[in-house]
């Protein structure tokens, strides 16, 4: 069965009601000062081969000079590419981005020669759901699990190298892939290069190095030109792009802050394909992320009922007092 990619579904809103919301209160991600844009915002940093990603994450905590941060999934020391870094309280948002799919770019070697319709036979037999067992060296326990790899791209190859693109469920590992085409081909097969070039909605379209984030700290120390920094940083609610979202009134965030269940009245808009289960997104009117929530009802049920509890709290994203409390 194909399942699409995450960031391939296609989601339309619908409006429940319709309410102005204050500008007195709260603020649109792109027009927060600097020191809150720091402070709710993620790097979409391109890892450099060599370090861990705590490693980077260290790195750029030391750069910056921030208390707290945090990496939206790891990556081998060998292993560059897309690697999100959440800072300060956008490390709220991280578990968001742990369930998002990944994109990677692969060489596999085989051990032997083989024929490349062999090759694309053999990578197409694992798309669909698998079942894996992690690597020996691994951040993980080592048991047996299922993950969805949404597509394989075959590229190119010479016979002993073969370079194709993976679309995968998080926590897949492109390792193991390797030396499982490796067994079927009975030849044997390893990964020998790995870039990953999509964590979520984070791609390499708009990857920064260590050595941007290095220069644009300098201006703004040295000349206070902060436009640079800014522009390397994406609001957390960036993060949040490939979830189902649900926007409220402003007299319901305060109560969402303080960890209250959302109401079927609270709501103004919605998007479509919201599963009871599901992680949701709950933003103001002015695009902010409040918490993230688990649906209790589905699109279709809060369109149509009038009370009753819609979502119920994970994570609050938005500190107390941003919005005037009004129960």
């Amino acid at each position: 069965m194909v399942v699409t990619p995450p960031w391939e579904i296609e989601r339309t809103v619908h409006i429940k009601a319709v309410e102005e919301t204050d500008p007195e209160f709260g603020c649109p991600p792109d027009r927060r000062p600097l020191k809150d844009h720091i402070r709710f915002g993620i790097i979409n940093l391109d890892k450099p081969p060599g370090p861990t990603s705590h490693e980077v994450v260290t790195w750029v905590k030391r750069m910056m000079g921030l208390d707290k941060a945090g990496h939206g999934g790891t990556l081998d020391p060998k292993v560059t590419g897309v690697l999100p870094i959440a800072l300060e309280d956008a490390t709220k948002v991280v578990q968001a981005l742990l369930s998002a799919g990944k994109e990677y770019v692969c060489v596999m070697r085989t051990h032997d020669e083989v024929e490349e319709q062999r090759i694309i036979e053999t990578l197409k037999l694992f798309e669909g759901r698998i079942y894996q067992r992690p690597p020996v060296r691994s951040s993980v326990k080592r048991r047996l699990r299922t993950r969805t790899i949404y597509r394989i791209e075959y590229l190119e190859g010479d016979g002993r190298n073969w370079l194709f693109k993976v679309a995968c469920e998080s926590g897949t590992y492109i390792r193991k892939l390797c030396y499982d085409v490796g067994e079927l081909l009975g030849c044997g097969a390893h990964m020998h290069e790995l870039r990953r070039i999509r964590s979520g909605p984070f791609t390499e379209h708009d990857i920064v190095t260590l050595y941007d984030l290095a220069d644009a700290l300098t201006l703004l120390r040295e000349e206070g030109e902060e436009e640079r920094l800014r522009k390397l940083i994406h609001p957390m609610e960036d993060a949040l792009r490939l979830l189902p979202k649900i926007w409220v009134r402003d007299s319901a965030v305060e109560a969402l802050c303080s960890g209250a269940y959302l109401a079927v009245p609270g709501i103004l808009q919605l998007e479509s394909g919201i599963r009871k289960g599901s992680m949701v997104a709950v933003m103001t009117m002015k695009g902010e992320a409040v918490a993230l929530m688990r649906a209790e009802m589905s699109t279709e049920e809060m369109l149509e009922a009038e009370r009753g509890i819609a979502a119920t709290p994970m994570r609050v994203l938005m500190p107390r007092g941003v919005y005037p409390r009004m129960w």
